[in-house]
């Protein structure tokens, strides 16, 4: 998503500056060109030959220094870039974006660029708590000005408010959603469901699964890199889900069911990557169970299928392309084309429970894809964000023979 794209990099003299020369170093080892521009301010705190060394790239900081070649720095980086990011921003440069001033580099350079723009405040917090910051961050957002809003904690003053700049993964999560818009997902309404649900025993206790959630995760983070809009309905996973994804925290499979089927007339495609217990307990017990030396003995009555509740049109709208997973320790590929015929699903997705970069817990995973057409892909043992592109490249290619 990153290789090739130009990106200037605004850093303003907040003393969160030195994190933006952590972003500046990710966004180069992702393959974008990397064009800082620092305010005068900035360079107080953190010296240009860092940003230099970490982008190899010329770091701009003054207005009217001569070129070495004739175009004009303010106007052709603005021009020429994919995305400005001014990370941190603090409150005079919002100030000056917000009515228009032009007296520094940076500022000029945000005036003049055609391309989208993202902030990231990062100030004390009474600054940005100020009403007149926040009609100046309003103000940006208005004109279509990407806002990564702070974070509370303790600042620099010693102070705790909001005012933190946000985490970097998250500034990145939403630099790569900016960039993926015209992606082949673009307009895509896709919901993904994560993690493994839990279905309680007392207060206490609940009866659940393994599942991670990494593999909806990453599906989340590729559809959101390829322009579509994600809704992320996930069980307790202790995960950070997407910033730019609309996130629906659920526990128990008939909860998930009804975030599923509440927004299910507005989705073009729906990924169900959950681990949904088949199973809970029939009656649970309004206190804590108290340990006996006898046996246990819990009622299990079967979960809704959710799957099979997407089957038909919901609420006058139509089936969207749904996908589903199978996961089996023996026969799975006749399981996994039993469950897509069974399911009238479009698209499964196979894996082995003992496959051989594991699927629990692990960052990798290894899958055979099986749609409604008849085709068969193997994706080998890989990155699990890879193989998530590789299932969307399948969807991209059901949706294109849908329409």
């Amino acid at each position: 998503m990153l290789e090739g794209k130009k990106i200037v990099l605004g850093v303003t003299g907040s003393i969160a500056a030195y994190k933006a020369a952590m972003l500046a170093s990710t966004l180069t080892q992702a393959g974008a060109q990397v064009d800082v521009v620092m305010t005068e301010a900035a360079t107080k705190l953190v010296t240009p030959l860092t940003f230099q060394s970490l982008t190899q790239r010329p770091v701009h900081v003054e207005m009217f220094r001569l070129l070495e070649e004739t175009d004009i720095a303010h106007v052709s980086l603005g021009v020429g870039a994919d995305l400005v990011a001014v990370v941190p921003a603090t409150a005079n440069t919002i100030a000056k974006m917000a009515v228009g001033l032009a007296d520094d580099l940076l500022s000029t350079t945000v005036l003049a660029a055609r391309c989208p723009i993202l902030v990231a405040p990062a100030m004390d917090a009474e600054m940005y708590e100020n009403p007149v910051t926040q009609e100046n961050v309003a103000r940006l957002r208005q004109r279509g000005v990407v806002v990564v809003d702070p974070e509370f904690g303790r600042l620099a003053s010693g102070l705790t408010g909001r005012g933190r700049l946000a985490d970097l993964e998250d500034i990145l999560g939403r630099i790569r959603w900016i960039l993926g818009q015209g992606g082949d997902l673009a307009d895509v309404n896709l919901l993904v469901t994560a993690g493994g649900t839990q279905e309680p025993i007392d207060p206490v206790r609940v009866i659940t699964n393994r599942s991670s959630g990494k593999m909806g995760y990453s599906i989340a983070e590729a559809a959101l890199d390829r322009g579509a809009r994600v809704t992320l309905v996930s069980a307790p996973t202790g995960l950070r889900p997407p910033k730019a994804a609309e996130f629906v925290p659920v526990s128990t499979a008939v909860e998930m069911r009804d975030a599923v089927m509440a927004r299910l007339r507005h989705i073009d495609v729906l990924v169900m990557a959950a681990a949904v217990s088949d199973y809970r307990v029939d009656q649970v017990a309004p206190k804590k169970l108290k340990r006996s030396e006898g046996a246990l003995q819990l009622t299990l009555v079967p979960n809704p299928d959710i799957l099979m509740e997407t089957a038909t049109p919901h609420d006058g709208g139509r089936v969207p392309l749904r996908v589903g997973f199978a996961l089996e320790s023996d026969g799975l590929l006749e399981s996994a084309q039993e469950k897509l015929s069974r399911k009238r699903l479009d698209l499964i997705v196979a894996n082995r429970v003992d496959a051989a970069g594991g699927v629990f817990g692990s960052d990798q995973n290894e899958v055979v894809l099986l749609d409604s057409a008849g085709r068969r892909v193997d994706v080998p043992l890989a990155p699990k964000l890879q193989v998530a592109h590789k299932i969307l490249d399948q969807i991209v290619l059901l949706l294109r023979e849908r329409r």
